[in-house]
């Protein structure tokens, strides 16, 4: 979608943060400029009246639902979110779950989410009907099987998911997956299909997730086409529809035709755990096993991108301070991983690092011990050794080990899930992957523009396609507990191997009153 500027300036234009090319859409467009849909603001509401989708219902059985995708719900060991989508509003939406697929229960009602994409003479009117069901007192480590329908259709086909295990207890050793960047694309299909055979328990994705936005310059010269949402959802539901698909905010996922902050059409396509901090729906947390996992938003600290810049007003990163406080008092908590989508640390000539996520949270990830960090935003695969301070704190080979409660965070760039590759700065224009290479020539995005800077902490580069599996091995109090990382590449090859090791139960104690990082479902 490009949006007319209607006279802006286009210095004023680039300066527009989300929120005032909401405002300014609104304003331009007056009445046809619908941007929220079911889920409009009160805020939105008292700008004027707007177009909302269509209130007529379809002859249900004529209505075939698409893109079934799991989230964890606030507690992953009893809640679990179903969305899908419907092409036509219908009515008495519902799942029904149950332990067999010829015993599931009784109806739960869905919600339904709407939007409307219109802008005159760039988007035609069109509509899209978001639907989300939560099932709730569910049974901690327990496969359940689901169906959805509404009033004159049920599947005959069935789901499956399972929840996460009892905390306190160790788990059996389990797999996560986690890449960014996909959009539709045939390499992004053949990702999910090895993701698939990872068997993984939760999929993190790391931003920038269709590409509706096809620009991500957070601009008002966007291009945007809703459609490709509805490819997206189509495109995951093989795997997202029994794996957990839980997912961050990149620079393309700022819509500005959906209020608040360009954020209001991925509400409605995706559910969140709902427990970070108030204004960041996508910001949250979840325990699986003895994994603690922390989804943020770099768009709010961003130099680079700006126009979510500042957004959440300092609470986000207050609300990571003491989660992760929080979460390293949990005695049955032994690794904390966190993802976003821009770098901390990558060497690309596209992007190269975020000043931004550096100032505000890599002190905050040093200070907690965190044990990696999963980032996009660069289409390709890179990692660090292990890191303190912005400095390598231990160096990290292919197929070693490192302890980060001593030796470091390692920092993992996973961009090459299926949008176009990316390459490293000349002459390191890897079509392979490199071992330890030599000093690179880089820049950071900084308050202040590029700032360039030679690194050595760039440890494995590899510009093709791949996505990372997680494989996590508890461990009863004090025994040893791993959490492997590899890089695999859409035919199952292996790029880089890494362990993370600790000592299960082992703590600091970090002089900080974890119940300010405390939820309900978390104790």
């Amino acid at each position: 979608m490009e949006l007319p500027r209607v006279g802006i300036p286009d210095q004023l234009a680039a300066r527009m943060s989300m929120a005032e090319q909401h405002d300014y859409l609104r304003r331009a467009f007056g009445r046809r400029s619908l941007l929220r849909g079911g889920l409009i603001t009160a805020a939105a509401m008292t700008a004027g009246p707007l177009f909302f989708p269509s209130e007529a219902y379809a002859a249900g059985d004529r209505v075939i639902p698409f893109g079934r995708h799991l989230a964890f719900g606030r507690n992953p060991r009893r809640e679990m979110r179903i969305g899908w989508q419907v092409p036509a509003r219908v009515r008495n939406p519902f799942v029904r779950i149950g332990h067999h697929p010829d015993e599931l229960g009784e109806r739960i009602p869905a919600e339904t989410r709407a939007l409307h994409s219109e802008v005159p003479g760039v988007i035609a009117p069109y509509d899209q009907y978001y639907l989300h069901a939560e099932a709730t007192d569910l049974l901690p480590g327990q496969t359940y099987y689901y169906r959805v329908g509404h009033d004159g259709y049920e599947s005959t086909a069935f789901s499956s998911f399972r929840t996460a295990p009892l905390r306190g207890v160790p788990a059996e050793p389990f797999t996560f997956t986690a890449f960014g960047d996909q959009g539709v694309s045939t390499a992004a299909v053949a990702d999910n299909g090895a993701i698939a055979r990872q068997n993984p328990v939760f999929q993190l994705h790391a931003g920038d997730i269709a590409y509706a936005d096809s620009a991500g310059a957070g601009l008002p010269g966007d291009h945007f086409d809703p459609k490709v949402w509805d490819a997206y959802l189509t495109q995951i539901e093989p795997v997202a529809s029994r794996v957990p698909w839980m997912v961050a905010m990149g620079n393309h996922d700022m819509e500005a035709l959906y209020s608040p902050d360009g954020y209001g059409g991925e509400l409605a396509r995706f559910d969140f755990p709902g427990n970070g901090p108030d204004k960041c729906d996508a910001v949250y947390s979840f325990i699986y096993g003895n994994v603690g996992v922390i989804s943020l938003d770099a768009n709010d600290v961003s130099y680079e991108i700006p126009a979510n810049h500042g957004y959440s007003g300092g609470s986000q990163t207050e609300w990571l301070r003491h989660r992760l406080a929080y979460l390293r008092w949990q005695p049955d908590v032994d690794f904390i991983v966190v993802f976003f989508h821009h770098c901390a640390y990558s060497t690309t000539k596209s992007h190269a690092s975020e000043g931004g996520v550096r100032e505000e949270w890599v002190p905050l990830f040093d200070r907690y011990k965190v044990d990696l960090v999963i980032n996009g935003h660069n289409h390709v695969y890179e990692r660090t050794d292990a890191m303190r301070g912005g400095k390598i704190s231990t160096a990290l080979p292919i197929g070693g080990t490192v302890h980060p409660d001593r030796d470091g965070t390692v920092y993992a760039t996973v961009g090459g899930a299926g949008a176009g590759l990316y390459k490293f700065p000349a002459p390191d224009t890897y079509e392979g992957h490199e071992i330890d290479p030599v000093p690179v020539q880089t820049y950071s995005n900084t308050k202040d523009g590029k700032v360039a800077e030679t690194v050595d902490w760039s440890h494995v580069r590899y510009t093709g396609f791949s996505f990372v599996a997680v494989d996590v091995k508890p461990a009863w109090y004090g025994g040893p507990t791993t959490m492997t990382v590899r890089t695999l590449t859409p035919t199952g090859a292996e790029v880089d191997r890494f362990t993370l090791a600790r000592t299960a139960g082992l703590r600091a104690d970090l002089g900080l009153d974890f119940r300010q990082g405390a939820d309900i479902g978390d104790l």
